[in-house]
């Protein structure tokens, strides 16, 4: 590989890094937004002003604010993720600089638009590609940090308007990056040798790469033909005599790999988005109303989430430890990176566990470790959802299947606002309840891991019983022959 190839692939590395790091997943920073909208009186009319016995003193029920908060953030998040699908068609289809406008003009659903279309630079280093992925989401995650900034700016004397301009010009980034370090077209995976792409590239680069896919599924196509097995049969599969690079996206999407997947997503995803989205009256209720200390935990949680960027590249490492090991016999490197995941799907439901019954500990101090844990969780629940999707599919349909697992989970990320509503009401602001009931629910996303696991040894066993077979049969053909 040439020094400025190699040089280029950094590059768009680091700053697709920066990219998802400031602009992408700033809306999970919903909290510290609060506090300043609350400063600023946004919803404040919808707080009852209780004048108490005789006079004497007043009392503040502000429970429909923090409702009407609830429903912001249930609206955001799930707009995030819904039109994540309609987004991930568009990837597939076009270009990854065709993909900048809808991400311009529309930043907060755009953020997720931004992470889709930086996830391909893994293909890049093959050798990492889990890890890189991973990282990427990563970077999303500890985004959320841009509003803890925007709130140190407001109590400084700095305006919410003047921060949200300052942001929206820095978003010429996107344009600069998509011109100079960023292919015209997908970045293929396995990568050719001594693959390039940028400004100097032109339609060179895209007819290579289009002429590259075009060999490979040929290649793909004689090997079906010659009775050729790949290593990995279509999920809810047994049988090892379908290429997946073949499988339609129905099929996909009707495997229990792709079922047992969203199931995975959807209970953690809907744990967290409860726990961001109801935090600040949890806050408000833990520290007795004083504010002084809920912009102190505040302050705190928005600092855990600039530790996702550092978090998730263990999750990719953890999928990327067999990759330059010897495989077994007759083992592909697509089985291997599958036997690799079902560690990382499981260590993710134990943490999200941990992080759930944290949550549900009444005591202020705990949160600490609440929000460590939460951080934890969530950036490996994203990268591990992106490497898993990129690992256990054909590549070609990467963009629709992500976009579907993240539009059908907003919607069951929906049921937030419900639950914030009961606790709100008939619980009299007390979570614990839900917390429990949510924990519970956790213990559902463990079928997916130990479907992964199951599924895999069911492909060791064929194996090693084709090898049985063949060994069998040539022992007959020799004692035939004597």
């Amino acid at each position: 590989m040439e020094g400025g190839t190699k040089l280029r692939y950094w590059l768009t590395l680091f700053s697709g890094m920066l990219e998802c790091l400031c602009f992408a997943g700033v809306v999970f920073g919903y909290a510290s937004l609060v506090f300043v909208l609350k400063a600023d009186g946004y919803f404040h009319h919808l707080c009852d002003h209780d004048p108490g016995v005789n006079g004497t003193g007043t009392s503040t029920d502000c429970s429909r604010q923090d409702e009407r908060f609830s429903l912001v953030f249930t609206i955001a998040s799930f707009l995030n993720n819904f039109l994540c699908f309609i987004n991930g068609f568009l990837f597939d289809r076009f270009a990854s600089s065709d993909l900048l406008f809808p991400a311009l003009s529309c930043l907060a659903v755009g953020g997720i638009l931004l992470l889709l279309t930086n996830m391909q630079v893994g293909n890049l280093f093959p050798s990492h590609r889990s890890t890189i992925i991973t990282l990427y989401n990563g970077a999303f995650d500890s985004s959320s940090a841009v509003f803890l900034i925007f709130k140190v700016l407001y109590e400084g004397g700095v305006s919410l308007r003047s921060s949200f301009l300052v942001l929206s010009v820095c978003s010429v980034i996107h344009l600069v990056r998509t011109l100079l370090l960023m292919p015209r077209s997908h970045i293929p995976h396995p990568l050719p040798h001594n693959y390039t792409y940028g400004l100097s590239c032109g339609k060179a680069n895209s007819y290579n790469v289009e002429q590259f896919e075009k060999m490979r599924d040929g290649a793909l196509t004689q090997g079906r033909g010659r009775g050729d097995h790949p290593s990995v049969p279509a999920p809810g599969d047994t049988t090892v005599d379908q290429e997946p690079e073949g499988r339609s996206f129905r099929s996909c999407v009707l495997s229990w790999f792709f079922l047992f997947h969203l199931l995975w997503l959807s209970i953690m995803q809907l744990r967290h988005y409860l726990f961001i989205g109801t935090l600040n009256p949890r806050l408000v209720r833990l520290a007795g109303d004083d504010a002084h200390r809920v912009s102190q935990f505040t302050n705190a949680f928005a600092v855990t989430q600039l530790c996702g960027v550092l978090c998730a590249p263990w999750n990719g490492l953890i999928m990327d430890r067999n990759k330059g090991k010897p495989l077994d016999p007759g083992e592909g490197e697509q089985e291997a990176e599958l036997r690799s995941s079902w560690l990382s799907l499981c260590l993710t439901v134990v943490q999200g566990l941990l992080f759930s019954v944290s949550a549900s500990v009444p005591v202020l101090w705990v949160q600490y470790l609440t929000f460590a844990l939460q951080v934890l969780n969530r950036s490996f629940l994203y990268g591990g959802n992106a490497a898993f999707i990129s690992i256990a599919f054909p590549s070609c349909h990467f963009g629709k299947l992500y976009g579907l697992v993240m539009c059908v989970s907003a919607v069951v990320s929906l049921l937030q606002f419900p639950c914030c509503a009961l606790v709100e009401g008939l619980l009299d602001g007390d979570p614990f309840i839900v917390d429990v009931a949510l924990t519970l629910l956790t213990l559902l996303a463990f079928i997916h891991p130990v479907y992964v696991f199951i599924h895999c040894r069911k492909l060791r066993g064929t194996r090693e019983d084709e090898v049985q077979t063949e060994a069998a049969n040539g022992c007959g053909l020799t004692e035939a022959k004597v």
